[in-house]
């Protein structure tokens, strides 16, 4: 069993995930020569941090339907069964398994679904911060980072390039800034 982490200005509690001021965001190779990314416009979820940080726990929904690349009509492509398939999976969904902290650093493990495939994950994570908002309310933000392959979920869409490579990259990087508000008591 660990000792506890202490972190200045920690609040024990369930918060609920802002999505007007949240961002999940992704970048994919395209073409070998540039990067694509895009976001999901629709996520909901929750954060409940215990008195031992190491012990709280993160669920969140996106809304599959909700990528939004900035061009229709990849976003229309990227709805189909080439890709995120929505029709049969409108979400996405992730479920922390644990808190852990390795080499000073903080690491969420957990699982994410995505297509109906479960796998593990794991997203480097940094507390930006806690602290009252202007409504009386009291917010956090956090940063986290992972990579993923597409492929480990189902997502097999590929065409070869005459030169070599591919049309989209198999390594899809996912970077999350999350802003929570502290349910009232």
């Amino acid at each position: 069993m660990s000792a506890a982490v202490q972190i200045p200005g920690y609040v024990v509690g369930t918060w609920d995930i802002d999505p007007v001021h949240s961002d999940i965001a992704f970048v994919a190779r395209h073409f070998v020569v540039t990067k694509v990314r895009g976001r999901f416009d629709h996520v909901e979820g929750q954060i409940v941090t215990a008195e031992n940080p190491l012990d709280s726990t993160v669920t969140a929904t996106v809304n599959t339907a909700s990528i939004n690349t900035h061009n229709e009509q990849r976003d229309g492509h990227l709805r189909t069964n080439d890709f995120l398939n929505v029709e049969e999976y409108p979400t996405l969904s992730f479920r922390s398994t644990g808190v852990r902290q390795e080499d000073g650093d903080f690491v969420l493990d957990g699982e994410l679904t995505l297509r109906g495939v479960t796998r593990p994950v794991s997203l480097a994570l940094e507390l930006g911060g806690i602290g009252p908002d202007a409504y009386g309310g009291t917010r956090a933000g956090f940063t986290a980072s992972t990579e993923i392959l597409r492929t480990d979920y189902g997502v097999n869409f590929n065409a070869a390039l005459e030169t070599g490579g591919a049309v989209v990259s198999d390594k899809v990087q996912i970077a999350l800034e999350i802003e929570a508000v502290l349910r009232q008591a």
